[in-house]
């Protein structure tokens, strides 16, 4: 049966999730569950497009990227995929309208990652980030709002500053990978061979300050989100503040985390905070 199949599909997106961010998984876990499975089918086409690009190595990895592309528009035309994230994906796609300019704009900065090492200009930084960052928090604002058009418009600014402020902690957090392994620098101006505290100050301003935008935003989510959303906000404030703590050449190093007996203790204090009604 074709519910079956597409049971099946969700499950293998909520997989990917588990498996590959214990930190996202929790997050989404603390939203409604009514939405819990599109968020994991968001996250689960997001996240094989980004492996494709980042970690297939030895393999045609632009090939790759457009095979999982048509794949997809495919399974929009037909209402159905053999590729269970993307079967998952298609359908929350149609369910809850999500424009298809998001979709575009998240794989052109994915295919960018393949033949783009260095962001020289502002213009370029946040042409990136909005594809790759910006756009998967306008993806899931769509199923926070359950499609409403309305909603979606007063939240979307806000939207857009926390999936930056999430990407940009990611990129300081992964400097020494993006740096030795991918050979990508996506700060402008920033040369990562001499990193500085000056340059780490100058870069966690900029997300300090989308944070702040991001947190107004948060305040004004539906229930059903607004627990989850705000887990992930206070784990990855938690994350930029280690980063601050830690020395620039240690972070061209090492990758820095958070414990998960840390996140444990940020859910609790995210939980009482939350039934406190102080966010």
């Amino acid at each position: 049966m074709k519910k079956i199949f597409d049971d099946v599909s969700f499950k293998c997106s909520k997989l990917v999730t588990k498996n590959y961010s214990t930190s996202f998984s929790l997050a989404v876990y603390m939203l409604s569950p009514s939405i819990r499975d599109a968020i994991y089918s968001v996250y689960g086409f997001v996240r094989f497009a980004d492996e494709i690009v980042d970690s297939f190595h030895g393999y045609d990895k632009e090939d790759l990227i457009n095979d999982f592309e048509k794949e997809y528009y495919k399974g929009i035309d037909r209402g159905i995929s053999l590729n269970p994230v993307l079967n998952s994906f298609q359908q929350t796609v149609k369910k809850y309208n999500i424009s298809d300019e998001l979709i575009q704009a998240f794989l052109k900065s994915m295919k960018l990652d393949l033949i783009k090492s260095d962001y020289n200009s502002k213009a370029e930084y946040d042409d990136y980030i909005y594809g790759s960052a910006d756009v998967v928090g306008l993806m899931c604002l769509k199923v926070f709002v359950d499609g409403n058009d309305e909603k979606y418009n007063l939240l979307k600014g806000e939207a857009m500053r926390l999936g930056s402020a999430f990407q940009k902690v990611n990129f300081l957090r992964d400097l020494k990978d993006d740096n030795l392994i991918l050979n990508r620098n996506y700060f402008p101006g920033v040369d990562l061979n001499s990193f500085d505290e000056n340059a780490k100050r100058t870069i966690i301003n900029e997300i300090e300050e989308d944070f702040r935008v991001a947190y107004q935003g948060i305040l004004k989510l539906p229930i059903e989100a607004k627990f989850g959303v705000y887990t992930a906000f206070v784990y990855y404030k938690k994350l930029l503040k280690k980063l601050e703590n830690t020395p620039c050449h240690e972070i061209g190093n090492a990758r820095i985390r958070v414990s998960n007996y840390t996140k444990a203790g940020l859910l609790a204090q995210s939980f009482v905070t939350y039934k406190l009604r102080l966010v």
